[in-house]
């Protein structure tokens, strides 16, 4: 066999990942991946026989099963159309984890823009770039809102290259107040990539706000850079890691209101992710975070979302709802909060729609859930939200005990727009 016709006859992309992680047979690969998917799944049914991992190795490795695919990513860090598998026609990466459609030539590209050349000399800089760049921030903040996250990526990103290296020519408080901008710049940039879908690049992200604020001395900052960190835990369906984030950003009674608001409802969003934890106790935190909405009265250019969002804890409080299986109670306040959400609002409104759906389902009205589901197809496929296609991907797993039905047709029939355009 040659080198040029040996890819021909076995899976090398899914043998080089069992090889990375150290898995140094089939055998072995099998049984971790057994293990692993009964603890993620919470299946003690779920098996990866050797046999299989074998054939999965092989020249026609066939597909697997959603579960499997979501237990493949989990341990592996690819989905199977990155292991050598071939996609079904209609494949739609499920859960919360999927991968951005932004430019990706690897690390590098993700972290490239963070990390100027240096050291600098010393040198005078004006404090009134920190007005300025705070400045251009909130006309960033807009702009989020009616392009999304495809078209800023590349803009914010250099731009907090800028900011970066005046921070490290820059003395005293100038200094200090670049390193408090440039923790909002990093922040956001954390953002766009976790609305595009892509978590790997926006922890990353959250990491380098993280390291600013903590250089600032700014401890509202600091809470703020928690609570980023938290909501990227949440897409990774993280429960305890929100709850310990949260909890620390509250420890420090410092922190400004705004900031405790912020705390308080991704701590339910934590809190719906734990088995444990039910309705009385997302009610507790999503109130106690309204008991303080009266108080925000600081000048914070960032994290206003409190202040912008029509709704804003009823929103978290539906997803929360909706997260732990109420479809009634969840369907009652998606109607209420999408009769004040504003239609420029598209990305926004498509995903609480997509929300509205998926419960409406949950409330044995898969009827209603595909009307909903027809139009936020048209708004997925219009702005390429990720986070609108995987609401969309957990709303058909929802619907599946009528996927033989005439309304599970229509529901496909519905979606196929944003299958053609995944």
């Amino acid at each position: 066999m040659s080198p040029h016709t040996g890819g021909m006859s076995r899976n090398d992309a899914l043998r080089a990942a069992r090889l990375r992680v150290g898995w140094r047979s089939a055998e072995t690969a099998a049984a971790q991946l057994t293990e692993r998917g009964r603890q993620f799944l919470d299946d003690r049914h779920f098996n990866v026989s050797p046999r299989t991992w074998r054939r999965w190795e092989g020249a026609r490795p066939g597909w697997p099963s959603e579960e499997t695919a979501l237990v493949l990513h989990d341990v592996l860090g690819r989905w199977p159309e990155q292991l050598g598998f071939t996609p079904p026609p209609g494949w739609i990466r499920p859960g919360h984890q999927e991968q951005a459609v932004v430019p990706d030539d690897g690390f590098l590209s993700v972290t490239a823009p963070a990390l100027a050349p240096g050291p600098f000399s010393p040198q005078q800089v004006d404090p009134a770039l920190i007005d300025y760049f705070q400045a251009q921030l909130e006309g960033h903040y807009r702009a989020d809102m009616l392009l999304g996250p495809h078209d800023l990526i590349g803009t914010l990103g250099p731009q907090y290259r800028l900011i970066d290296k005046l921070t490290r020519s820059a003395t005293g408080e100038t200094r200090r107040g670049l390193l408090r901008v440039g923790a909002a710049y990093a922040a956001l940039v954390g953002w766009l990539y976790q609305d595009a879908g892509d978590l790997a690049a926006a922890a990353f992200w959250r990491g380098v706000t993280q390291e600013a604020a903590l250089r600032a001395r700014d401890p509202h900052l600091v809470g703020y850079a928690m609570v980023n960190s938290a909501q990227v835990r949440t897409d990774l369906g993280d429960g305890a890691g929100v709850v310990d984030l949260c909890e620390a950003a509250l420890a420090d009674d410092r922190v400004v209101p705004k900031i405790r608001i912020m705390a308080l409802q991704q701590q339910a969003h934590g809190a719906s992710l734990l088995h444990h934890a039910g309705r009385a106790e997302v009610d507790r935190l999503i109130d106690a975070a309204g008991r303080l909405l009266p108080r925000v009265d600081d000048d914070l250019p960032w994290g206003n979302a409190c202040r912008r969002t029509p709704g804003y804890l009823e929103v978290q409080r539906a997803t929360c709802y909706g997260r732990i299986g109420l479809g009634e109670e969840a369907s009652g306040l998606w109607e209420q909060v999408l009769a004040v959400v504003p239609a420029s609002a598209r990305r926004d409104r498509g995903v609480y729609m997509a929300r509205h759906a998926t419960a409406a389902a949950t409330a044995r009205q898969p009827e209603q859930a595909v009307e909903i589901a027809r139009e936020v197809a048209v708004v997925a496929v219009e702005t390429g939200s990720a986070r609108m296609r995987s609401e969309l991907s957990a709303l058909e797993r929802v619907m599946r005990p009528w996927h033989d039905a005439p309304v599970g047709r229509d529901l496909r029939e519905a979606l196929a727009p944003v299958r053609e355009g995944n």
